[in-house]
């Protein structure tokens, strides 16, 4: 199985397991709850501790083989007093856990509290993308990003604390063990593979580039589209290095403004190195580099008092780059293409990056987009493998869908 996307179990071979997991020294009426729920409906279902203390419930694996899994062995996890020592190492034992069982792991299922939280879903995150994950939890209503991250967890919350039965948490497990149960026995259908998969990366203000683009190339490629969040460009490079995708188009960068000027939706400093890497067919845009992203007005750091605001809605506040950040953005991107060997495209378009970078709109600002244009021009060491293609359109206009469309099919394998 890959690490990257799930293949149903199907035809005559056993289901696999569900992985019911938690701190079965402080949590074990809920697991028992729990176990009691899935065992009943499913065949096999196995028990895993990650608590440091003596177990109150049977288990079917215990906190020490969790615990060799470390790569420094199981040292003082099971025994230090220190509970955030423990908690760390037992949450790197159970990832190294959770790759070793891959092909055996048909769910997962966990319960905790902020510790038991963080343990369960380190493992969690290490299955591929479409094996069922389920996670009760107290920090479900609050930032779930350094839990869920770019998988698909699905976190429940627990609404009351995880610190025995009562009437509202027994429902709580109740839908949350049926809902794996539901996963589990009516896994989708085998995956096709009668088509190679693409990424395209799009935002709000980009929409009608991107989607002009996989209705042009859907009849031969499947095409993956990922909102250009900060997670949505990591799941999308996640995707290429599990080998899922075999091209991308990067239509959408705006997660590199973020990343560079303190927006809330940035990239991770290695985006596009995946690139390079890999080798696949790019094709690379410059989709709403005029804007880094906020929450409300608040949040605004105070350096940028007196710029050009656009309020996307009353919890998001959209800010324009101006003509030194933009080069800072070319310069930046320029490097990153540099160290892709190809085959590389960068679609440059004339007359605007985003919807809102339209004349007449909120943040049309030509000497802007010149600057952006000029700097990547200059950075961007050209070669038959690595080029670039000037468009005298807008990058949401027909005109441009259709030439980013031709340049993939120009490049990617026949």
């Amino acid at each position: 199985m890959s690490l990257i996307l799930h293949q149903p179990v199907t035809g005559d071979r056993a289901l696999s397991s569900i992985y019911l997991v938690g701190t079965a020294d402080t949590k074990g009426a809920e697991l028992a709850l729990l176990y009691d729920l899935l065992s009943k409906e499913f065949p096999d279902v196995v028990r895993v501790d990650l608590g440091t203390r003596s177990p109150a419930i049977p288990m079917d694996i215990s906190a020490g083989e969790v615990a060799s899994f470390h790569p420094d062995g199981a040292g003082e996890i099971l025994t230090t007093d220190d509970r955030g020592v423990a908690v760390a190492a037992m949450a790197t034992a159970f990832e190294h856990f959770c790759k070793a069982r891959r092909e055996l792991i048909g769910g997962m299922i966990g319960l905790g509290g902020g510790g038991g939280t963080s343990m369960v879903t380190a493992g969690m995150r290490q299955l591929a993308y479409g094996v069922p994950k389920v996670m009760v939890s107290t920090l479900a209503s609050g930032d779930t990003a350094p839990y869920v991250d770019v998988s698909d967890i699905v976190m429940f919350p627990s609404v009351t604390d995880i610190a025995g039965l009562n009437r509202l948490s027994r429902v709580i497990l109740h839908n949350a063990a049926h809902a794996m149960l539901g996963m589990v026995q009516a896994p989708d259908p085998a995956l096709s593979s009668d088509r190679p998969a693409i990424g395209l990366s799009m935002f709000g203000v980009t929409t009608p580039a991107v989607t002009a683009i996989a209705q042009t190339l859907e009849d031969q490629f499947d095409c993956l589209i990922f909102h250009a969040t900060g997670t949505g460009g990591r799941a999308m490079e996640r995707l290429v290095e599990g080998g899922v995708l075999d091209g991308l188009l990067d239509i959408t960068t705006t997660e590199i403004c973020d990343l560079l000027f303190g927006g809330v939706l940035p990239a991770e400093p290695d985006r596009m190195d995946v690139v390079a890497r890999s080798g696949i067919p790019y094709v690379v845009s410059v989709g709403a580099l005029d804007m880094v992203n906020f929450w409300k007005p608040d949040s605004i750091p105070g350096r940028y008092e007196g710029r050009n605001f656009y309020h996307h809605n009353p919890n998001v506040t959209l800010m324009r780059t101006t003509e030194e950040e933009c080069a800072k953005l070319g310069r930046w991107i320029g490097d990153k293409l540099n160290a892709c060997p190809g085959p590389v495209r960068l679609l440059i378009p004339q007359k605007g990056v985003s919807a809102l970078d339209v004349e007449g709109g909120a943040f049309w600002d030509p000497p802007a987009d010149a600057a952006l244009f000029a700097t990547l021009e200059d950075t961007v060491t050209q070669t038959d493998q690595r080029r670039i293609i000037t468009l005298p359109f807008h990058i949401n206009d027909p005109e441009f869908s259709a030439a980013a469309a031709e340049a993939y099919l120009d490049i990617c394998p026949n």
